[in-house]
């Protein structure tokens, strides 16, 4: 990889499995490397309903980004998460072992976690009486609709188990703020306890959005991809 590298952004269009287009933005390097990056909770620009779960569909979203850069005769050392995109790489990297390095910032492995406080205690009652849950902002707008279906998928990933068949030989760094707001930095700890090649760091005051930390977390992350190629050069 170049040291300063001039960069180019284009936008990539990709196909998933269900014939909808997946957006992205390919900041080209010129390098034969390339690392990808899933967004969190709602950040998308592709086709498709926004689903409260779907993460293992995500996953397979994935994929279909993975097989097109391979099919372009790129390598691809790691891939990386935020959030939601987090639990993704690692439920990608539990069923393809096909991708060295994994970086899962503040992603979450209690799925139960969270939902009280986004959609109310009786939120299950409200599933079973309407079927759906809109969830909207405080000027009253729906963000997105939550429907038993999608809850069910979620309540249903199962991270521990997931994580546990990842392979032994893929290193995994987890980031974690410890004022996370939205993701207790204990979900992170989980991680560090069942992943076999795990590495844990933790920023201090960092929230979800690292809005404050900015620097500490691009440090960290780009050390361990810099240490991944470095890896794979000296195999």
């Amino acid at each position: 990889m170049a040291q300063n590298p001039v960069t180019k952004q284009q936008k990539v269009v990709i196909p998933n499995k269900h014939g909808e287009r997946l957006v992205g933005v390919l900041h080209e390097t010129g390098s034969k490397e390339i690392v990808i990056l899933c967004h969190g909770f709602i950040s998308n620009k592709s086709e498709g309903t926004f689903e409260y779960g779907n993460y293992w569909r995500e996953a397979e979203d994935l994929r279909s980004v993975v097989e097109h850069f391979k099919a372009e005769n790129r390598d691809i050392p790691a891939v990386v998460g935020h959030s939601k995109g987090g639990g993704v790489v690692l439920l990608y990297a539990s069923k393809y072992h096909d991708i060295g390095a994994v970086v899962n910032i503040s992603g979450r492995y209690n799925m139960e976690g969270g939902v009280k406080e986004r959609l109310g205690e009786d939120y299950m009652e409200g599933l079973k009486k309407d079927g759906f849950i809109d969830v909207k902002n405080k000027s009253g707008t729906v963000l997105y609709r939550v429907t038993m279906e999608s809850m069910m998928d979620r309540l249903n990933t199962n991270m521990h188990e997931a994580c546990l068949q990842i392979d032994k030989n893929c290193r995994v760094l987890t980031v974690h703020g410890t004022k996370d707001e939205i993701i207790p930095v204990g979900d992170a700890i989980e991680f560090s306890k069942i992943i076999p090649n795990h590495e844990l760091h933790t920023i201090e005051e960092a929230n979800h959005g690292y809005s404050s930390h900015q620097t500490e977390l691009a440090t960290a992350v780009l050390r361990f991809i810099k240490s991944t190629l470095q890896e794979n050069k000296d195999k």
